[in-house]
C-alpha cells in the first residue's frame, strides 16, 4: 500500500512539477507527498526529481520510472473501466413469476428483449398463487390488484380494461343482452380466486345480486376457452379476449357501460440492490406492456 501511494504521489508530481498541486490533486498536504516520493527513492535506491525552492524537475531515472508508473496506472484504469463495465451488463438469470395468463401480454415483446439483452437468461414461473417474492428467491414479480407488501419496491407498468364476452353462437340462443339488467336471464361464467376462494366481482353499475351461474373455474384459460366454447358470458381482462375478438369468436356486450379497469405493476425486494438485469426487465416492461391504455 505504501508503494502504490508512493507511486501515486511520484505519477501526479511529475505530471505537475509541483508537489503543491499534486497535493491538492490527490487531496493531501505538499509535505505528505513529499515525503511518499521519499520513501519511494528510498525503497528503490534512486533520486526521482532534483529539487529546488521553487520547483521540481524528473531525474533521467525518474523520467524512465514515470513512463513505467504511467503503463500500471493505464492498466489499472482499464482494468477498472472492464469490470464496472461488467457490473452494468445486464446478464445471468432472471426469475421472474407472473400470472398464468401473463404469457399473452409478456410472450410478444420476449424476442425483442432477448435481441436486446442476449445475456440475460429468464426463468419464468406462469403461477395464479400469490408467491412469497422473498422466500420463493424471486428476482421480480409482475402482480395486479392491492400492492400490500412493504418489503417490496413496485413499478407500475400499465392498465388493462375488463370486458364481457360471449360467443356468437351463445348470443344467437339467449339474445344479447342491452342493459346490466338483462344479464339475470343469461348464464354466467365465474373465475374464483385460488387464494382467497372467492368469485371475482363483476363492476357494472345496475347488475342484479344474483347472476345465473353456468360455470366456474380457477384458470381464466379454461373460463375463455368456454366462452368461445358458447357456455355462457364471461367477465375477463382486454388482453385475455384480444384474440378471440380478432377472430370473430367472441364479442363484447355492454362496453359503454363497462369502465372498470384493473393495473398490474411489476415488483422486486426492497432489501437487495436494483441488479442491472432486474433494471433491465423492469424498464422494458414499462415501455413495452400494456401501452393500448395508456
Amino acid at each position: 500500500m505504501d508503494s502504490f501511494q508512493g507511486m501515486e504521489s511520484f505519477v501526479r508530481a511529475a505530471d505537475l512539477l509541483s508537489f503543491a498541486e499534486a497535493g491538492r490533486s490527490l487531496g493531501i498536504s505538499a509535505s505528505a507527498v513529499g515525503k511518499n516520493v521519499a520513501r519511494l527513492e528510498q525503497q528503490l535506491g534512486l533520486r526521482l526529481f532534483h529539487r529546488s525552492t521553487r520547483k521540481v524537475r524528473l531525474t533521467q531515472e525518474g523520467a524512465l520510472f514515470h513512463q513505467h508508473c504511467q503503463r500500471i496506472f493505464d492498466a489499472l484504469h482499464d482494468a477498472r473501466a472492464a469490470m464496472q463495465a461488467v457490473a452494468e451488463t445486464p446478464c445471468g438469470r432472471l426469475r421472474v413469476s407472473l400470472p398464468t395468463i401473463g404469457y399473452r401480454f409478456l410472450l410478444p415483446v420476449l424476442p425483442a428483449f432477448q435481441a436486446r439483452y442476449p445475456l440475460i437468461d429468464l426463468d419464468l414461473d406462469f403461477n395464479d398463487h400469490l408467491v412469497d417474492v422473498i422466500e420463493a428467491g424471486l428476482d421480480v414479480v409482475i402482480r395486479s390488484g392491492e400492492l400490500a407488501d412493504s418489503r417490496l419496491v413496485a413499478r407500475r407498468l400499465g392498465p388493462f380494461r375488463f370486458l364481457l364476452v360471449a360467443s356468437p353462437a351463445y348470443l344467437a340462443r339467449h339474445g344479447v343482452p342491452q342493459t346490466p339488467t338483462d344479464l339475470a336471464r343469461h348464464h354466467s361464467l365465474r373465475y374464483r380466486f385460488l387464494g382467497s376462494g372467492k368469485l371475482e366481482e363483476w363492476v357494472l353499475p345496475g347488475l342484479p345480486d344474483a347472476l345465473p351461474i353456468a360455470l366456474v373455474c380457477n384458470n381464466m384459460e379454461a373460463m375463455l376457452g368456454a366462452a368461445v366454447a358458447g357456455m355462457g358470458v364471461a367477465y375477463m381482462p382486454d388482453f385475455l379476449a384480444r384474440e378471440a375478438l380478432e377472430r370473430g369468436e367472441l364479442q363484447c356486450l355492454l362496453a359503454e357501460q363497462l369502465t372498470h379497469s384493473g393495473q398490474f405493476s411489476a415488483l422486486w425486494p426492497s432489501s437487495r440492490q436494483l441488479s442491472p438485469k432486474v433494471r433491465a426487465f423492469v424498464d422494458f416492461a414499462s415501455q413495452h406492456l400494456f401501452t393500448e391504455g395508456r
